[in-house]
């Protein structure tokens, strides 16, 4: 069974400084059918303006992970971590008995725009901790990257719960193929671009859950309408980058 939460009707949150979408309920939106999957609770997609962003406040009892999509985002926490998370980095953040953090658009003149995606631990009370890894582009491109997993593998962040996160980055025709062992489920996020799950389309900000399939296969596909300038050859596309969530 696949089903595609739409990105349209995902819910939003709007201050003069941050947009944000939220596909399952977060915040003041609160819609009981999309209350998260299995242990995957949260997938925000947030721009902030330049020079702005989120003052120092508190978190307990989740795995945090943000990817910056473009511009550049600076942490600093209660744990002692402080950097820069750019596009192609994986930051986790382990709240734990709890943690306390601001995180900021880092650059004065341009917005910046990161996914935040929470999944509930396995159990409560864990010591907080940060890890940050970079994932260049030609790892991704292609082909399925690790980015999460419980034991940390394949040079991916560790988090605490039965789950794994992928990432592939699939100009059209490319296609990744993903096993789903029995009794798991998975969610697939397109983060950017266009992709399709065999006839199934999908565009920016979509996303679509899987259950009770062996296997899933994604492809890039080209945007509707997309073509070159008048007269040219058609311009390349960017590719999709798409997120594998594969949750017990």
């Amino acid at each position: 069974m696949i089903r595609l939460r739409p990105a349209a009707e995902r819910g939003r949150t709007r201050f003069d400084w941050l947009d944000s979408r939220h596909t399952f309920s977060f915040g003041d939106y609160h819609d009981a059918r999309h209350m998260g999957f299995r242990s995957l609770r949260v997938i925000n997609d947030d721009i902030v303006d330049p020079g702005t962003g989120f003052g120092t406040h508190p978190h307990r009892d989740m795995e945090i992970l943000t990817l910056v999509l473009d511009g550049a985002l600076e942490h600093k926490d209660s744990t002692g971590a402080a950097g820069v998370i750019r596009p192609g980095d994986i930051q986790r953040m382990s709240a734990g008995t709890g943690i306390r953090h601001s995180e900021y658009n880092h650059s004065k003149t341009e917005p910046v725009h990161f996914l935040q995606i929470w999944i509930i631990p396995e159990a409560r009370g864990l010591q907080p901790g940060y890890a940050q890894v970079h994932i260049p582009a030609d790892e991704r491109r292609g082909r399925l990257r690790l980015l999460a997993s419980r034991d940390g593998r394949d040079g991916s962040v560790s988090i605490n719960q039965d789950a794994t996160v992928h990432t592939a980055l699939l100009e059209p025709g490319r296609k990744v193929e993903h096993a789903i062992a029995r009794g798991r489920g998975a969610w697939v996020h397109v983060a950017s671009g266009t992709a399709r799950i065999g006839d199934l389309p999908l565009g920016p900000g979509d996303g679509a859950v899987i259950e009770d399939e062996s296997r899933i296969v994604v492809t890039g596909s080209a945007a509707a309408g997309a073509g070159g300038a008048a007269g040219g050859a058609a311009a390349d596309p960017e590719p999709a980058e798409i997120l594998i969530f594969d949750l017990a």
